[in-house]
């Protein structure tokens, strides 16, 4: 499948997440951004993505993040645990739907930032 300005299928980071953006902007098309809970939505925003040869945005908020881990996980890293699972899974399928996919944090209150820190703690 071709992708818009040549950027690689699965998830993009760096560079082509610049390239992405740019060709949007200067084309005129916005990128859809779709905040998951699970692999099956995930899933599901892929699939539509792949319908319409679409890059998208995945999202994981706190509260999804949360929700991914399991709603019954009190440890106060369930919810950074949540969000890498749900990157890992996205990263792992994005190919196979064909489309550049970018990862995405959500927003991030002043509170939540131990549950960032645990993500970044995560990719190092």
């Amino acid at each position: 499948m071709v992708t818009p300005c040549d950027v690689p299928v699965g998830v993009i980071t760096g560079d082509n997440v610049v390239k992405l953006l740019t060709h949007a902007k200067e084309n005129g098309y916005a990128i859809p951004a779709f905040n998951c809970t699970s692999s099956s939505t995930a899933n599901a925003v892929m699939e539509a993505a792949s319908k319409f040869n679409s890059p998208v945005m995945i999202q994981a908020s706190n509260g999804g993040a949360q929700f991914m881990a399991g709603k019954s996980i009190k440890d106060k890293n369930a919810c950074a645990a949540g969000a890498v699972a749900l990157a890992l899974h996205v990263r792992a399928m994005a190919p196979y739907y064909g489309i550049p996919v970018i990862l995405h944090s959500d927003h991030c209150a002043k509170k939540l930032l131990p549950w960032f820190d645990g993500m970044l703690e995560a990719d190092e």
